[in-house]
């Protein structure tokens, strides 16, 4: 029996059917590296048994009774592959127009909770390539443990083992009715004095972000981003839109600037959104404001819980034109951002977390959407960004070349939108899910990330050249003119 944490419980409790809390992927393979070949009855035999002794795909939750104390992990004793494994094929012509139409329709179905929270969607006809569609609930995974989580799925060589092997681990006993609601009343009467303990570290770290905001090295603030478009309520229905840059590119950019690999990216991301703001006539005067989520798995010092992440506030730059001004601002505003974040509690959000409660959350978030609370206050943040490091050398997955990895990540009433990038194998590749009402179009949106990457790179190479370039002589150039006369 293992207890969920707060913040993996808060994934469950913010859910509804228009803010489906889960995270999705979609992953193209190329079956013809299969040493047997491709078969749909072969590959779900062979992924049913590497996901058999792996929890995260075989326990599902538990309530606790009366909800007074967060769920509980279970083992599904009826564990059953062909409930999260399915065979679809594409319509004619087979596209990727025809890919993201389905895929985007099947990221806005919600996973059945009495069973194991996640699915996967083989998708043959596309091309000569196969496309596995994934969705874990966020209450299993964040962005660092859904990539681990990939790993017991994929090899380095078509016909070699899984890279991580995973061990079989037990269960443990479930607990009777008795049992879980005599923990639940316990843990729920030691809750106000773990809040005690919070309140001097959390008023010191409030003292601490006023100091810096006066000093103007704090991160950018929340409740400051200007209006868009995808900033209001939004629907069960999803859009999704795919792209590839080149690392190396990024890289190089990187190295030419003394900037970082996330400079990089969060500058290309602003410049695309204010080219796509700009040709609808929608750009704000002041820069849109991202969230980035952070993992402290390192840092944590809780051993529980499988979300263990924090998140900054960043301005992208979208109010400069310059994209190399934008690369220098944006590696600014991203120093004062990881010194203020590195000054918080690591623990902190997963501590606090702790206080959530089903009903009350449940309750707030239906009341929030169903009054429209979201185009009433000012905007909180425009869009959550996320920059996952992935494998840096080729993965196969049953056997097949993973020939992109695209992760898409939740979107929330407020902030229809969510850009996640992911490298792999010397490319990075670009997710982008939104609400279709609020973002129809995240096509137009997707396809200006490389031409933004160019851009960016043309603008360093011609700043270095111009470095280069011996000046001109003044006194050469003054006998020259008075030749002249």
């Amino acid at each position: 029996m293992e207890r969920l944490s707060g913040l993996d419980a808060s994934f469950l409790y913010l859910e509804t059917p228009a803010q489906l809390l889960h995270v999705c992927g979609v992953i193209v393979l190329d079956p013809s590296t299969m040493p047997e070949g491709y078969s749909y009855r072969a590959f779900r035999d062979e992924l049913e048994r590497r996901v058999r002794d792996v929890p995260e795909f075989t326990r599902k939750v538990r309530k606790v009774p009366m909800g007074i104390d967060h769920p509980i992990w279970v083992q599904d004793k009826h564990f059953d592959i062909d409930r999260h494994v399915h065979r679809l094929a594409l319509p004619s012509p087979g596209g990727y127009e025809e890919l993201v139409e389905l895929t985007a329709h099947l990221a806005g179905l919600p996973l059945d909770r009495s069973r194991p929270l996640w699915e996967m969607w083989v998708i043959e006809g596309y091309g000569d390539h196969v496309v596995v569609f994934s969705k874990m609930h966020h209450a299993t995974v964040d962005g660092v443990s859904g990539a681990n989580l990939i790993s017991h799925l994929c090899s380095l060589e078509p016909d070699a083992p899984p890279m991580e092997a995973a061990a079989p681990q037990p269960t443990g006993h479930e607990p009777g009715q008795a049992e879980l609601f005599g923990r639940g009343v316990l843990s729920f009467v030691t809750r106000p004095l773990n809040a005690v303990r919070l309140v001097a570290p959390s008023a010191q770290m409030v003292a601490r972000t006023v100091g810096r905001a006066r000093a103007g090295t704090a991160m950018a603030a929340p409740l400051t981003a200007p209006r868009t478009s995808f900033n209001g309520t939004i629907t069960s229905h999803r859009v999704i839109a795919l792209a590839d840059m080149a690392l190396e590119d990024i890289r190089k950019i990187k190295n030419a600037t003394g900037t970082t690999v996330n400079d990089v990216v969060l500058t290309v991301a602003g410049g695309a959104l204010r080219s796509y703001l700009q040709d609808r006539d929608e750009l704000p005067s002041h820069s849109l404001l991202a969230t980035v989520p952070v993992s402290v798995r390192e840092k944590s010092t809780r051993e529980g819980g499988a979300n263990k992440v924090s998140a900054l506030f960043t301005k992208l730059g979208t109010d400069i034109e310059d994209a190399l001004e934008r690369l220098r601002e944006m590696a600014e505003l991203n120093r004062n951002a990881k010194d203020h974040h590195a000054a918080i509690s690591a623990d902190s959000l997963q501590d606090w977390a702790e206080f959530a409660a089903p009903r009350t959350f449940g309750l707030a978030v239906r009341a929030y959407a169903g009054l429209r609370l979201p185009e009433r206050h000012p905007v909180v943040h425009n869009l959550v960004i996320s920059n996952v490091p992935g494998p840096p050398v080729p993965l196969y997955f049953m056997g097949a070349k993973i020939e992109g990895l695209y992760p898409l990540g939740p979107v929330f009433h407020g902030a229809g939108l969510n850009v996640t990038v992911m490298s792999n194998d010397g490319k990075v590749n670009v997710g982008v899910i939104a609400c279709r009402e609020s973002m129809p179009d995240a096509e137009d949106l997707v396809r200006r990330f490389p031409a933004e990457l160019s851009a960016l790179a043309a603008a360093v190479v011609a700043e270095e050249e111009a470095a280069q370039e011996p000046p001109t002589p003044i006194k050469r150039s003054r006998k020259k003119a008075s030749a002249g006369r």
